[in-house]
């Protein structure tokens, strides 16, 4: 589904990436984990075509996204979560919903207003809310349901629980738990690595712009010195 080979990537004159390698096989979960700054937010905002790479090869079902616009990456069925959640502030809940609501990948089960509520509850009763009158963790449930109502293929989030209070991270994980049981791709960047470990198929380690690091959550649970190196845990 998604393969990313031997990506760099430069911000002015200052490169960021210099070779990230990640596979993400359809219907499964994978993470980018590292400290700050080592290039976790570049890697996707390379895969979304919002920072151009520089060297190497973004591969999506098949299709090369290297030198392709932003929004025809996102019609090819990449659906993104942004850090800091960026809803729209002065629409309400139901319009930042269906403002970029479309199935033209013709999804079989396609998610609908009605099945994002299902999903979660709580936006039900704030559907006539502007969405910078929510709270942060009603923020984050919106810009997730506004995702998924792109019907993408893949899910990207970057930063999926930052900031929000511990009942409010227990709900998010639930829903990815959720959506990832019907069958939809996700990669996710997230601090949390007991839920991530939970969650996810593969994890990839990058450090410095660099994946340094790829392996299961069998094995990255046992290896307590990669855990201490590269992530402070």
């Amino acid at each position: 589904m998604l393969t990313v080979s031997g990506l760099s990537a430069h911000y002015g004159s200052s490169q960021a990436l210099f070779d990230v390698n990640l596979t993400l096989e359809a219907g499964r979960v994978i993470t980018l984990l590292g400290r700050n700054g080592m290039g976790k937010t570049t890697t996707i905002n390379a895969i979304m075509g919002l920072v151009p790479p520089s060297d190497g090869e973004i591969r999506f079902d098949g299709q090369v996204l290297n030198g392709m616009a932003a929004f025809r990456i996102a019609n090819l069925g990449l659906g993104l979560v942004p850090e800091g959640r960026q809803v729209f502030p002065n629409l309400t809940v139901k319009e930042n919903l269906i403002a970029t609501a479309s199935n033209h990948l013709k999804q079989s089960e396609p998610w609908t207003l009605a099945r994002v509520l299902d999903m979660f509850p709580e936006l039900e009763s704030r559907l006539g809310s502007m969405g910078n009158l929510l709270s942060g963790g009603e923020q984050q449930m919106l810009a997730i349901a506004r995702a998924l109502m792109t019907n993408p293929k893949l899910l990207i989030l970057d930063e999926a629980t930052e900031g929000l209070a511990p009942l409010v991270r227990r709900r998010i994980w639930e829903a990815l738990a959720k959506i990832r049981a019907t069958g939809l791709s996700i990669l996710i960047v997230d601090k949390n690595l007991h839920d991530l470990l939970k969650l996810a198929d593969t994890h990839v380690v990058i450090q410095r712009g660099r994946t340094v690091w790829t392996g299961s959550s069998e094995t990255l649970m046992a290896d307590a010195e990669l855990r201490a190196t590269h992530l402070g845990m």
